[in-house]
């Protein structure tokens, strides 16, 4: 958070460029480059920034850095406000329909598309920032877009991987981990016997309930919908996947129905299971604690298993950055998001993230941390690989909808708790999406 003795250096920080006459004099507009748009902060403009909790200090550290370079060079404050990953959806869906409170939010997946008439046009921005950098990654730039027009811009994907605990993977027969689903469940089935159980979360866990839900489906080759948008989950492919699902969860320790984004990675740190899917975050949460050496030195990282679709297909929690209409500052608002994409600033805050959050724009896929530990190697390609959630129809506000209603992790977690049967599982999800569906 900017406090006021922050906002004060930044006035000193202003005021010394003005003294030399730099580009972030003030009364000058901040530009990224000569080709760039330039946006001139309006007088007296402060910020406020809705984002998710990071699970990862350093990419916090880094992202205030940024932060507060921006302030120091334009004494525009930007206050942040950090909630859970299951907070930020509701209270930025409430910011934009009441029309007050932050004027920019960090967000999940297709969020955005759920107001679109209540975000600031940003085309400008993304048009001009991709172009400086390679262009946008397609699955993250699908998220940040509407009618062809930039309602957002891509902030990054959060790598979903597999991870687990080598030693026990070896105990319990496997010398190499199974590349196919087959032989996944086999695994599974292998180290619940041998006491070291994995488990994956059914419940209404925003980033990995959903990652690990649409893994099972796309994995079998089912799909929500179709190219124009009819719901199509009921098929053939939907209930092999939720008979795999059932199988799997046979092998699981008990309450991964109510697991949130957190509890995976506190089960694994406490030893509770030797499998999971999750961030990279866990990894780093055992190397810093000293107790925990052991664990760390014996974790690996890998992508999910690929199914009877014959090829690796992954949802990432992916993050976009947006600005409300109800901001009294919009130019302050596209100065900041400018600042962020500078190439100097980005590469700070994908390094400070430590594999975490992944690049949204190619020229920021060489960044070293990508090979700096082997363990970043599973995370290194989420945003080239990632399929919007969507698919295969159209984002728009009955994707944002079915997801934000948890209709697939709910059809999964019905079935696997033995609420309902696979059939009747399928056939409420389907009844679900239709809602919101309407071809």
């Amino acid at each position: 958070m900017i406090n006021r003795r922050n906002l004060l250096a930044g006035s000193a920080g202003l005021i010394a460029a003005g003294a030399l006459g730099g580009p972030f004099a003030p009364g000058r507009a901040f530009a990224q480059s000569a080709a760039a748009p330039t946006f001139t902060p309006e007088a007296g403009a402060s910020l406020r920034l809705l984002r998710w909790v990071p699970f990862v200090p350093a990419e916090e550290e880094a992202f205030l850095a940024n932060t507060k370079k921006f302030t120091d060079a334009t004494g525009v404050a930007v206050r942040i406000d950090k909630e859970s990953w299951e907070d930020v959806r509701p209270k930025a869906a409430v910011a934009a329909n009441v029309g007050s409170g932050p004027d920019m939010v960090m967000s999940w997946f297709d969020d955005p598309q759920q107001y679109p008439d209540k975000l600031v046009d940003v085309t400008d921005l993304g048009t001009s920032i991709g172009a400086a950098n390679g262009g946008w990654y397609p699955g993250l730039e699908a998220y940040a877009k509407r009618d062809d027009k930039f309602i957002a811009l891509p902030l990054c994907a959060i790598g979903n991987a597999v991870v687990y605990r080598d030693s026990h993977v070896k105990a319990a027969g496997f010398s190499e981990f199974p590349k196919d689903t087959a032989g996944f469940l086999d695994l599974c089935k292998a180290m619940q016997a041998k006491g070291t159980p994995a488990g994956f979360p059914h419940g209404k866990a925003v980033g990995d309930g959903n990652n690990y839900a649409h893994w099972l489906l796309w994995s079998h080759g089912g799909q929500m919908v179709d190219e124009s948008g009819r719901v199509v989950l009921n098929s053939s492919e939907t209930l092999a996947a939720v008979k795999y699902a059932q199988e799997l969860y046979k092998t699981f320790i008990p309450g991964t129905e109510s697991w949130q984004d957190v509890n995976n990675n506190r089960a694994f740190i406490a030893g509770q299971v030797s499998l999971t899917a999750n961030g990279v975050s866990v990894y780093y949460a055992a190397k810093k604690d000293p107790a925990l050496a052991e664990m760390a030195a014996d974790m690996r990282s890998t992508n999910f298993p690929v199914g009877p679709v014959g090829q690796p297909i992954e949802l990432h929690q992916t993050s976009t950055i947006s600005i409300f209409r109800h901001t009294k500052f919009p130019e302050a608002a596209k100065a900041y998001l400018q600042f962020l994409y500078q190439p100097d600033n980005m590469n700070a805050w994908i390094q400070g993230a430590s594999a975490y959050c992944c690049q949204p724009l190619r020229a920021f896929e060489n960044n070293p941390v990508w090979t700096s530990n082997p363990i970043h190697a599973a995370y290194a390609k989420a945003s080239s690989t990632l399929r919007p959630n969507g698919y295969a129809g159209p984002l728009g506000a009955a994707s944002a909808g079915t997801m934000a209603d948890y209709v697939l992790v709910d059809m999964f977690a019905e079935a696997v708790t033995g609420q309902s049967t696979p059939e009747d599982a399928i056939a409420n999800a389907e009844r679900r999406a239709n809602r919101y569906y309407r071809v």
